[in-house]
């Protein structure tokens, strides 16, 4: 593969890290930030979607409140991340309003992923934002997140966005212009990665370490990387003060270090879906229904469902099953299973007269469903 996929790609995620916005810790940078967000806008007018994931509200915190060092305390960052939060965001909003752009906030956190109902809803709110030419600016909840549930860093957090609305390729932006085969600040001879694979095995013994505001460094960036390549992205580490460094990314420029995903996009999310989640309950299908799943790839509706067993919610992964009892499928469910047991049988246009509002057609969607082995 070559640089062209850059050229042709639909939906790009761009992370930027602290020390890029915050010019290292001086205070947010509006007129990097400015040149940043006039890329973007070039970008969506040619048509490519933008999700933006953006570091910086922990550090322009710390400037306004005058703290020289990144703290350690929770409870430190998190009133650093409220206090540079607001800032951070209405810049963004500013800059994208002069390209009459609308932008919008959202705030993750690891429960947001890791939960189903909340993983599809995340899903669902980015894929409408996107649908409205809006440009999503998405950061971690720094403000209410424990060490518990904490991504790490948002090198972590673009790559499992990437995952979330299938991006093509995930763009890191840093403070280095691109990962070298040794660390170049104590070697000068390193030379620059132009391109790799994320299979191989030799690039996280390549990276080094984190920089004094961000949480991760190139060793993240790799990692991230092999998390992007999951659902089949491809991840650019580029750097970020690089002349125009997006828009010549689009043109396939060789700038940075691009590490390709090792499989394809549909294999990667089916992989992940048929072997990382644990089963919450079984539909019963007629034969109709088993038909159409296996050879014709079409959604599951109620109406070809005779049965429901356990308790799930929704957002969690359910087995279908043939009138044998085996498994043809599996795949994450629209409805709870008290909401299933009401419209199975049911065509799909009556289900809002059934529950008293309106929701999916489809009990699961074709794009969160997967065969079973050997159903293909």
């Amino acid at each position: 593969m070559s640089r062209n996929l850059l050229t042709t790609s639909r939906r790009w995620v761009v992370k930027i890290g602290s020390a890029l916005l915050t010019n290292d810790g001086r205070g947010l940078d509006e007129a990097a930030i400015g040149r940043w967000v006039e890329q973007l806008a070039q970008l969506r007018q040619q048509g490519l979607e933008i999700v933006l994931v953006s570091s910086g509200a922990v550090a322009a915190g710390m400037t306004r409140l005058g703290w020289a060092s990144r703290p350690s305390s929770i409870h430190d960052l998190q009133a650093a991340a409220a206090v540079g939060q607001a800032g951070l965001v209405q810049t963004y909003q500013q800059e994208f309003q002069q390209y009459d752009l609308q932008t919008a906030q959202v705030l993750l956190d690891h429960d947001d992923l890791s939960s189903r109902e909340r993983y599809l809803n995340s899903r669902s709110t980015l894929n409408t934002l996107l649908s409205l030419g809006v440009v999503p600016i998405v950061n971690e909840n720094d403000t209410v997140v424990t060490d518990e549930i904490r991504f790490g860093d948002n090198d972590t957090l673009g790559a499992l966005v990437a995952n979330l609305v299938e991006a093509e390729v995930l763009v890191i932006l840093t403070d280095q212009d691109g990962m070298y085969d040794s660390d170049p600040r104590s070697n000068p001879g390193a030379k620059l990665i132009g391109q790799a694979s994320v299979a191989d095995g030799s690039l996280e013994a390549k990276a080094g370490g984190g920089g004094k505001l961000g949480r991760g460094g190139m060793k993240t960036k790799v990692r991230a990387a092999k998390t992007a390549a999951r659902s089949g992205a491809h991840t650019v580490i580029v750097g970020g003060r690089l002349p125009r460094v997006l828009t010549e990314l689009r043109t396939g420029a060789e700038l940075g270090t691009l590490l390709l995903a090792d499989r394809r996009p549909d294999a990667a999310r089916k992989q992940w879906l048929a072997g990382h989640l644990q089963a919450k309950g079984r539909l019963s299908l007629d034969a109709g229904a088993s038909r159409v799943l296996c050879s014709q790839g079409k959604s599951l509706l109620p109406v070809g469902v005779t049965a429901v067993v356990g308790e799930f919610t929704r957002g969690e992964l359910v087995l279908c099953c043939n009138q044998a009892g085996e498994e043809i499928a599996r795949g994450l469910v629209n409805y709870n299973s008290d909401e299933a047991r009401r419209i199975i049988g049911k065509p799909s246009e009556q289900i809002e007269a059934i529950l008293g509002y309106g929701g999916d057609d489809e009990l699961i969607h074709r794009d969160n469903l997967v065969l079973s082995e050997g159903r293909g």
